[in-house]
């Protein structure tokens, strides 16, 4: 027994060595059939002796026919979104703005940003543990039976240095030579082709079969290191440690010092990206000491410590057939150019947007023209000008409509705005089933109601907004077609957990126009029911930090408006949250004013994250690094070696759980 088991060990190391050579380093030193052979070995071997099986084992990465609905895992650090530049001056005032706050020498680290599916990689003792998609920032799906297929991601970590706990980031990525052939493999199938190699990527991780994840032969590479004791305190280091342990980490990345090797860095790739094998749209930029980047600290979205440079857009020219005019759930009218298919940035372009009036004036844009194309990182690309040189035959003038296409309300358009309206909100039907999609969407009241239900509800008369789902019985959905027990089901049940989504959301997911994510929490801290938002008056609103005079006349716009008033009175009669939880305002004190704090290591009572919150509740702060200014350390188990030796160096104190709380 002990003998075949050191037998299986032996071949899933050499197997795991091989697959290290050929899908990390790009250098085969086997071929094909020799490694089939032995992996045939390994298969046999673990088939005589179950009882030596391992999820991680190399004969595991084919993936299991077992479909399963994905789980939601929160994540342990919110994988935040990058701002954008599209110029050498807004790099230049990044680096400016970055110098200005550390006011201390500081390096950046250019490299490639990956065009494809953000993934988050959990590993305990040395052996992959979860994998996690992006989701909404704070959540997202565990698929870790389907990434265990991709070749390129270690299942078991090379030699021993590596943490006992750690997260590492990066891209699932389909190379262009895969994208080809699945796509033609598509579309003699009679299927629909997909529409770029980001996308392919993203569903195909999102299969519910991880065989077909295996077959599609996706790829990785990995950017981000984090985790509490880590091997160095720089981001450039981390990842060259992570590469020996085994991952496939871009060799494209270069250290800077100066901006004139950032600028030189970007120029080399902008145009070397186009040899490369897989789908590329820009330049990351980091700071590379994770003590600046803790200083530097992230806004709500971002991290101020990195900004992604893309890449100037691909442009292509083709015949403009037709204009449609969309409605939008605010009421905005958006000019919808449909043109001669055409291929740009690896997509087949059937559709692209005229932006506005003044837009469509200022290219003269008539039906035939030869218009050109771009598609910078947006969904529905747009035309940035006509080819007026080659007009032959051209068609009328394009003109805007002056009457709303959905529901024939005269259209408006505001002093200072580039857009028209429908004024009809409650009454218009693209801004009706607009308004309550959105309502009903992950972030905010997270109701499993997609697109297509909202549509049937609404064409069956179940709904005229979205007060009118919470009157919806499950005898109303079963006489629908195609609707049965369990995903009527579903639905009931995640439309009475919607009653106990906090107040910030309900604000969010009533869809008032100018008020985002960010907006909602600066109101919500500043009125914490919804009668004092709806009282408020305009001198109050625009009193609020980042609540400028076009977002409060939207708010009092809005609440002046009998049916939305209405439509609150519903929606307060179905159990909404129309209040921030009375626990939560009264938890705030000043007690740890002028306190500041850094935390470090696992805890059991509460969460990192919970205890950052309790922190800013109480009025500290938190730090990443620890200082001279450093007042306490909040360590729980397995506390970093490098804080602990730094804290006790400095003097400062180090509490536990239950100390902190006391404090509180």
């Amino acid at each position: 027994m002990e003998e075949a088991k050191q037998k299986i060990e032996n071949l899933r190391k050499e197997i795991e060595n091989w697959n290290y050579q050929y899908y990390v380093l790009a250098q085969p030193v086997i071929s094909d059939f020799e490694y089939d052979q032995k992996l045939k070995e390994l298969e046999q071997w673990e088939a005589e002796y179950p009882e030596y099986y391992d999820p991680n084992s190399p004969s595991q990465r084919v993936g299991s026919d077992i479909n399963k609905n994905f789980v939601q895992v929160e994540h342990t650090y919110p994988m935040l979104s990058l701002s954008n530049t599209y110029s050498e001056e807004e790099v230049t005032d990044f680096y400016n703005r970055v110098k200005k706050t550390l006011n201390e020498d500081f390096e950046i680290v250019c490299e490639l940003k990956y065009d494809g599916a953000s993934i988050s990689l959990i590993y305990e003792n040395g052996s992959l543990k979860r994998a996690v998609t992006r989701g909404d920032g704070l959540r997202g799906d565990d698929v870790t039976s389907n990434v265990r297929t991709i070749q390129s991601i270690p299942l078991r970590l090379q030699g021993n240095d590596y943490p006992n706990f750690f997260e590492i980031r990066g891209e699932i990525l389909l190379p262009w030579a895969v994208f080809g052939r699945l796509n033609e493999e598509r579309i003699a199938a009679g299927e629909t082709p997909f529409a770029n190699p980001r996308n392919a990527a993203a569903g195909t991780l999102k299969t519910q079969n991880p065989q077909i994840v295996a077959q599609r032969k996706l790829d990785s590479y990995l950017y981000a290191l984090l985790g509490e004791n880590l091997p160095y305190n720089s981001h450039y280091e981390n990842m060259e440690t992570a590469r020996k342990w085994g991952f496939k980490v871009s060799n494209a990345v270069k250290k800077c010092t100066v901006l004139q090797e950032v600028f030189e860095f970007i120029a080399y790739w902008e145009v070397e990206r186009k040899n490369l094998p897989i789908a590329t749209d820009g330049i990351v930029l980091k700071i590379n000491s994770l003590r600046q980047q803790a200083n530097l600290g992230s806004t709500a979205k971002s991290p101020r410590w990195s900004i992604a440079y893309k890449f100037q857009a691909e442009s292509a020219e083709t015949k403009l057939i037709s204009v449609d005019f969309q409605v939008g759930r605010t009421g905005t009218i958006t000019p919808v150019a449909n043109l001669e298919p055409v291929l740009l940035s690896g997509t087949i372009v059937k559709r692209a947007s005229l932006h506005n009036e003044d837009i469509i004036n200022k290219f003269d844009v008539h039906i035939g023209d030869l218009c050109y194309v771009e598609k910078g990182g947006e969904i529905i690309p747009k035309i940035t000008g006509v080819n007026k040189e080659v007009r032959i035959h051209i068609g009328e003038k394009v003109r805007f409509v002056r009457y709303c296409p959905a529901c024939g309300t005269q259209l408006v358009r505001p002093k200072g705005e580039a857009a028209h309206y429908c004024p009809n909100h409650s009454s218009c039907p693209p801004q009706i089933k607009g308004m309550i999609e959105h309502f009903v969407s992950r972030k905010a009241m997270n109701i499993n109601a997609g697109e297509e239900t909202i549509q049937l509800f609404y064409d069956e008369g179940l709904i005229k907004n979205v007060a009118d789902l919470y009157e919806i019985r499950r005898e109303d959905i079963l006489r629908l077609e195609r609707w049965k027990e369990k995903s009527a089901n579903n639905f009931l049940v995640s439309l009475e957990a919607s009653k106990k989504v906090s107040f910030d959301r309900v604000l969010y997911a009533l869809g008032i126009r100018f008020v985002g994510e960010t907006v909602t929490k600066r109101l919500v801290k500043a009125f914490p029911d919804i009668d004092r938002l709806m009282n408020a008056t305009y001198e109050q609103l625009i009193a609020v930090d980042d609540i400028g005079e076009v977002i409060a006349q939207s708010v009092r716009d809005y609440f002046s408006t009998e049916s939305n008033c209405e439509l609150i009175r519903r929606l307060r009669s179905y159990g909404i949250q129309m209040a921030t939880e009375e626990e939560l305002l009264t938890e705030k004190t000043d007690i740890l004013k002028g306190k500041t704090f850094v935390i470090s290591g696992v805890f059991s009572e509460h969460s990192r994250d919970e205890y950052k919150d309790l922190i800013e509740k109480n009025g500290g702060k938190n730090t990443g690094s620890i200082s001279a200014k450093t007042d306490f350390v909040l360590a729980g188990e397995n506390m970093g070696p490098a804080k602990l030796e730094k804290a006790q160096k400095l003097g400062i104190k180090i509490i536990n759980e239950r100390e902190f709380l006391a404090m509180i």
